[in-house]
């Protein structure tokens, strides 16, 4: 399986920005820049277990795209922001689970804003029937920023979802997100701890053609009631 279209060019911008993470945010960090730079020397094709998972000190997540997958390490938390940084200098950003920035990817997501309400910040166990906010996005390259979109969130069953080895039972929740005047109508997916709202993982469009699937392997975890 080969490596994500990561542009190497923003390898050492990307390390430098997790140098400073690390710096700013030792109680959650990866302990030492000496794991930032392994994981950008890292091995693209990635085939982790539980063995592997657990034989490293720092909290993980995997992604994948269409062309490959790579594990992340979180490099920094700001509040509710987690910073998770790759091979070859890829970054994503996410808050309560949803991604809100990347770097690397032929197209990027810069910004996400909601309007209207946020579950994810009150946590999606508390989602019991459908519900409708809006989403603002921005998108690089070619400056398409300020893209309103609607958002239509709704619950589905529970299904059994393994992760090294361990069933996770989780609710899935479907997010229809349409921008009609930016040619974008893309569903979201999410599996989610129904005791805390958790997300252990999802299916997230980041941008017209670029989609991402999140695995949360060794998570950085706060319950939320």
């Amino acid at each position: 399986m080969t490596s994500f279209p990561w542009r190497a060019s923003l390898r050492l911008a990307a390390l430098a920005a997790a140098s400073w993470a690390v710096a700013g945010c030792t109680a959650v960090s990866l302990g030492s820049i000496d794991t930032i730079r392994n994981a950008v020397r890292g091995d693209p094709d990635v085939h982790p277990t539980a063995a592997t998972v657990a034989a490293e000190p720092y909290y993980q997540l995997e992604v994948e795209s269409s062309s490959g997958s790579a594990i992340l390490l979180l490099a920094s938390v700001q509040g509710d922001l987690q910073g998770w940084y790759g091979h070859d200098g890829q970054a994503v950003f996410l808050r309560h689970g949803v991604l809100v920035r990347t770097i690397g990817l032929d197209a990027n997501l810069d910004h996400v804003a909601f309007d209207g309400g946020d579950p994810f910040a009150t946590g999606l166990q508390h989602v019991q029937a459908a519900t409708e906010y809006r989403r603002v996005l921005d998108w690089s390259p070619g400056y398409r920023y300020g893209i309103n979109a609607v958002a239509h969130l709704e619950p589905k069953e529970l299904e059994n979802v393994e992760i090294l080895g361990q069933v996770h039972r989780l609710r899935r929740y479907d997010e229809r997100v349409r921008a009609d005047g930016a040619g974008f109508d893309v569903t979201n997916r999410y599996w989610v701890d129904p005791a805390d709202g958790f997300i252990w993982k999802s299916r997230q469009h980041v941008a017209p053609g670029q989609t991402l699937e999140l695995i949360q392997l060794r998570p950085y975890r706060e319950a939320r009631t």
